[in-house]
């Protein structure tokens, strides 16, 4: 299977602050590649610097077999990368429905934007329903949907989904959770940022785990062992370490 996106050794952080340290991952494509972690473990920083929100001190990042490092994030978008972000961030003093035709603005997806709607609509039946309420009338549930379909709406390559569930009782995290699956099997190339481990790992095909701003696990979703996982999630490993010396 190709590999889509190709991170090599970034490193990347805010002023003089670093967070990222020679964090190297690769996203196939077709694939829902997840990236779990603590809060604070530098997982919404990954995301900020593939989508050129920051830039990057080190490394590289290719996206299609293309250096895209440092590349305006507005550029990134037209070429297919799209980010639904940690906390919704919609317009909510805008109709559901504005909201979603702002997603296919691009130059490359303006012609199709009508389309586009009908199957944002058919992937997320109650953002139909609401399409002419304000955005600030939606449940956080339907917030989320509404920031996933305007995603779709820019007929993204890759797929940058940060902490989604964040917020969400466990019916509405699970309604989101089958939504991605959905997206998979439809062969979308998905990245998705999650604290929750037990609700990602039945849909990821591919595990890392970054901690202190660097990737402390990568496997196969199949050869992950949960214990070894929650140990490094935990730091449990540093602690013993530490008792052993």
């Amino acid at each position: 299977m190709a590999k889509l996106l190709e991170i090599d050794k970034v490193r990347a952080g805010y002023d003089a602050i670093n967070v990222l340290w020679d964090i190297s991952l690769t996203a196939e494509e077709g694939k829902l590649t997840c990236i779990l972690g603590p809060n604070g473990g530098g997982k919404t920083t990954l995301m900020r610097a593939i989508m050129g929100l920051i830039p990057l001190r080190q490394g590289a990042i290719r996206f299609g077999g293309k250096d895209i490092s440092n590349v305006p994030t507005w550029n990134l978008v037209a070429d297919g990368l799209t980010m639904i972000p940690e906390g919704r961030m919609i317009f909510r003093d805008m109709t559901v429905e504005d909201n979603l035709l702002i997603g296919g603005f691009t130059r490359r997806c303006r012609a199709n934007a009508r389309a586009n709607l009908e199957m944002a609509y058919s992937t997320f039946p109650r953002l139909k329903e609401r399409r002419h309420q304000l955005a600030s009338s939606l449940s956080g549930g339907e917030a989320q949907m509404l920031a996933m379909g305007r995603g779709l709406m820019e007929e993204p390559k890759l797929i940058l989904v940060d902490e989604p569930s964040l917020g969400l009782s466990p019916l509405l995290t699970d309604e989101v959770m089958a939504i991605l699956e959905q997206l998979k099997a439809q062969g979308r190339t998905i990245i998705l940022v999650e604290q929750n481990t037990h609700k990602a790992l039945k849909i990821a095909d591919h595990v890392y785990l970054v901690r202190g701003g660097k990737v402390v696990l990568s496997e196969r979703k199949e050869d992950v062992d949960m214990d070894r996982l929650h140990d490094l999630y935990f730091a449990r490993d540093v602690a013993a370490n530490r008792q052993d010396a």
